[in-house]
Formats: C-alpha cells, structure tokens, sequence
C-alpha cells in the first residue's frame, strides 16, 4: 500500500494512474498540511476510485485545539458527511500533550462510520506506546497511525516505529503507517526493519523531491520493485 500526498485534483488523478494505493489530501504542504477547500474535496473525490483521505486540520501552530476549532473540525467532517465520503485523517492532543480522548469520543459518537489515519500530532505525545494502547479503543474507526516514531524522519525514528509495529501486532490494532522523509533510498532499509503493510510519501516520490513538481512514476515502480522483492 502506497499512500501519497495531494494537494489538488490533477495530483490525485496522477497519483491514481502511476499506481498509488491511496491519497492524503491536503492543502497548504509547507505548513505541514491543513484542511483543503470544499471545492477541492469534491473535485477530487469525483475524480477517482482509489480512496482519498481528507486532512481535518484547522491550522498549522501545534495540535491543541480550542471548542471553537473543534467545532469548525466538526463541521469539516458534517460537509463531508453531507457528501457521503467517510475518509478522514486527524488528531489531537491535550495540554499534558497526551491523545484528547474526549474530542475523539465526542467525533465517533456524532460520526460513527468516520476512517480515520491519526496523524502526526501522535509524534508529540510523550509515551508513544503508552498512546498506541489509547488509540486501541478506537480502532473501530482509526485504521491507522501515521508516524516517524516520534522523530523527524522514519530513519531516525526506526527504532521506535519497530516498537510500534511490534505492539500493533500483539494488540491487532490500527496499522503503523510509517511517514516522513520516506523516499527510494531508504525504502528497502524500513521495509526490511518494519515489514509493514503500508507506507506514505510525500516529496520523495515527487521529481527532484519537490511540491512544486509531478509524480515521478519511474521513482514509484523502482518503490513498489523493492516493497515487492523484500
């Protein structure tokens, strides 16, 4: 599973045809991403069939969030509701920088059918084990952690993404999705370490690494060469 960035709907279209499983769809990339426009949204899940996981993130400066932007997140995920599209990636965290549980309780009981990738808030938590055994309440709707294992890449977070993974498998819960500073010339290396389902991209499958440019489909089939070998 191959998991890249968008932005737009001529990115999702070409992510679809050179072979990506699955779309996070962003806007604002520089900041790290953040919720993209209505008009984006439906342009773009109209434009394919592989799924596409909408950013809800009403700001860039951390993960905390007030009532007021929880209830503008709210109002995010009722629009696309309204759409019929379920797909979501988000997170939160409280002030002790632990996983707010009560925001996530409140979106599953007024979104019950929500997918849910919890995002790379979960990188700031203090105790990520700790907070994977959180998540497991949730795994009804959270299918997935993207995370570098609390590091700012995955390569420097391997050994923690090899704890996580290991601790998925014990509990059967939401899959580790390792993301950030993923790209060809690690691949084989967290593969061989991790042996995971799936993985995200970003800028290391864009030509010359780059938001600004397209997909470089030659960079993806040398990926999936080594994700199916190992």
């Amino acid at each position: 599973m191959i998991e890249c960035i968008a932005e737009n709907e001529k990115d999702v279209i070409a992510a679809e045809e050179i072979g990506a499983s699955r779309i996070e769809l962003v806007s604002a990339i520089q900041l790290g991403g953040l919720t993209p426009s209505y008009g984006t949204i439906k342009k773009t899940i109209e434009a394919v069939q592989i799924p596409v996981q909408i950013m809800i993130r009403p700001h860039s400066y951390g993960f905390i969030y007030n009532t007021q932007e929880k209830e503008a997140m709210k109002e995010d995920i009722a629009s696309l509701y309204d759409m019929g599209h379920y797909r979501i990636v988000i997170g939160a965290l409280e002030q002790n920088k632990k996983i707010d549980t009560d925001f996530l309780d409140d979106i599953f009981r007024e979104f019950p059918n929500l997918d849910v990738t919890f995002h790379r808030a979960f990188d700031e938590v203090e105790d990520q084990l700790e907070g994977y055994r959180t998540l497991m309440a949730y795994r009804n709707n959270i299918k997935r952690v993207l995370t570098s294992g609390g590091a700012d890449t995955c390569m420097a977070g391997i050994e923690s993404l090899r704890n996580l993974v290991q601790l998925q498998r014990e509990l059967n819960g939401p899959h580790i999705l390792p993301g950030s500073g993923v790209k060809l010339e690690n691949i084989k290396e967290l593969h061989q370490a991790l042996q995971v389902d799936e993985y995200h991209f970003g800028s290391g499958v864009r030509k010359h690494q780059s938001f600004e440019e397209g997909y470089d489909k030659e960079v993806i089939e040398s990926i999936k060469s080594i994700l199916s070998d190992c």
